[in-house]
């Protein structure tokens, strides 16, 4: 293996390159038929196709409502490997159309989850105003905190962590406004009370989660305990976002793992021959519809999973391309996404052909880890660390490292192609790394995509700079 130091002027980050076998996608088991989608170039046009009649049938929910935020969330995902403009474009003009502001309810977690975008952005573009209204509102929240019993009869519980939806709304906003600001404050709140929902709300026998108090009791038709579908889809999407930003070193990182791999064994048993979830995931037979929004969201956790190394990828490899074949087999010829179960808290029935902007996030968020995979399985990209190894908070770090030829760059963590210049025989990128932190980027030729995001300009502008790092070999 070889290894490389990346230092800054301070010293203070280094980058380690190595090539390393990642885990490659698995194929569909062969009782599974393949409509589509099988290669990363395949992929990315479902992806496409299912955001393209998403922008042509737009929602009528309010722009700053979790049903859109969500949606917003797979558009994020999607841009971040497509060559087509458009979709961060649509991010953008959301976001000036919203004034960068969260939704208006002070202390509603559903009110938050606009912000994961906003957060992105301002990563990508450094914009202070984009993440301005929401900084204004989480400081005032960390210093009048509204504490007090998570049960559902309790008055004022919804300004409080009290659905196992909110663990995917508000926990991974405050994860990435912690990465744009460095305020350990808000990483703070959002470990802690992460923690204090899961307590009350986490059912250690089954490793599913109560969508509520209200839930505790009730049962399904087979007797069984009532463990919403897509409301634990929200649990373990919401994992992937917080183990997205916080760090790996951080005291409770270990514990997003162990819980992320419990409730991942788990849903693995409760998958469906069709490679679907239904809307309850203990009573399938009571609900026998395919259901793709929950489906999307587990496709979307259990790749990200086998992408990082965190599930065996031969147990579960098949498991994910049996569902991403069943979700894109309910795409319609124009595009439209069906199967998704109404706005609601509970299994219940619903119409095949029922769509939502929510299902079409939770599609596209999968699409972009599934593309990975599949990338993965065709070629070894190198793999570059890079530590911050000082005391300070490294906002849009400047890099560089050696490379043979024209390569590409993609956050390991996050699956999103980073914006990169080669200068000369090097390629230059930036990085935001906390204290002691580690992130990995993977680095590919640029002949094994189908197409890459455009450069910035400002980032044309960052780059054109004398870069304070350099590339030393031992």
């Amino acid at each position: 293996m070889n290894q490389n130091k990346l230092f800054s002027r301070r010293h203070a980050l280094r980058a380690v390159v190595c090539a390393a076998m990642l885990l490659a996608g698995v194929a569909p088991a062969a009782a599974e038929p393949v409509r589509r989608a099988v290669t990363p170039a395949a992929t990315l046009d479902v992806m496409q196709q299912v955001a393209d009649w998403q922008l042509a049938h737009p929602s009528t929910h309010p722009e700053d409502d979790w049903t859109q935020a969500v949606g917003d969330a797979g558009f994020m995902a999607l841009a971040g490997i497509s060559g087509e403009r458009r979709y961060r474009d649509a991010m953008v003009a959301m976001g000036e159309r919203n004034q960068w502001r969260p939704g208006p309810s002070m202390y509603h977690a559903d009110d938050y989850v606009v912000g994961q975008t906003y957060a992105e952005l301002y990563l990508q573009l450094r914009d202070p105003k984009m993440i301005a209204p929401l900084r204004t509102v989480f400081d005032f929240i960390v210093d009048h905190p509204r504490d007090g019993s998570l049960d559902w009869e309790t008055p004022g519980v919804l300004n409080r962590w009290a659905w196992c939806d909110s663990l995917f709304m508000a926990p991974p906003t405050w994860a990435r406004m912690y990465t744009a600001t460095g305020d350990e404050r808000y990483l703070a709140l959002a470990v802690e009370h992460w923690w204090r929902t899961s307590d009350f709300l986490y059912d250690k026998d089954e490793h599913l989660y109560f969508r509520d108090s209200r839930f505790f009791r009730q049962r399904e038709a087979n007797g069984k305990k009532v463990f919403w579908g897509r409301g634990n889809g929200w649990v373990m999407g919401g994992l992937v976002r917080m183990l997205q930003y916080v760090p790996s070193h951080h005291p409770s990182y270990p514990r997003f793992v162990r819980q992320y791999q419990e409730m991942a064994a788990k849903l693995l048993t409760l998958q469906q021959r069709d490679g679907t979830w239904r809307a309850s995931l203990l009573d399938p037979a009571s609900y026998p519809l395919q259901e793709t929004s929950g489906t999307g969201l587990y496709t979307y956790a259990l790749a990200y999973g086998v992408n990082q190394g965190l599930l065996d990828r031969a147990t579960f490899g098949p498991a994910v391309h049996r569902a991403w074949n069943a979700l894109v087999a309910n795409v319609n010829p124009d595009g439209k996404l069906t199967h998704v179960q109404p706005i609601g808290m509970d299994p219940k029935s619903f119409d095949p052909q029922s769509t939502d902007v929510f299902g079409v996030g939770a599609f596209l968020m999968a699409g972009a880890e599934l593309y990975r995979m599949q990338l993965q399985a065709a070629v070894t990209p190198t793999v570059v660390q890079v530590h911050n190894g000082s005391a300070l908070f490294r906002a849009n770090e400047p890099l560089d490292v050696a490379a043979d030829g024209d390569v590409v760059l993609m956050d390991a963590a996050t699956s999103r192609i980073v914006p990169s210049q080669a200068l000369g025989k090097r390629v230059v990128f930036s990085a935001t790394l906390a204290p002691g932190e580690t992130r990995r980027y993977l680095v590919w030729p640029l002949t094994a995509l189908p197409a890459v995001p455009a450069l910035d300009a400002r980032a044309d502008a960052r780059f054109a700079q004398p870069v304070a790092v350099s590339l030393g070999g031992k």
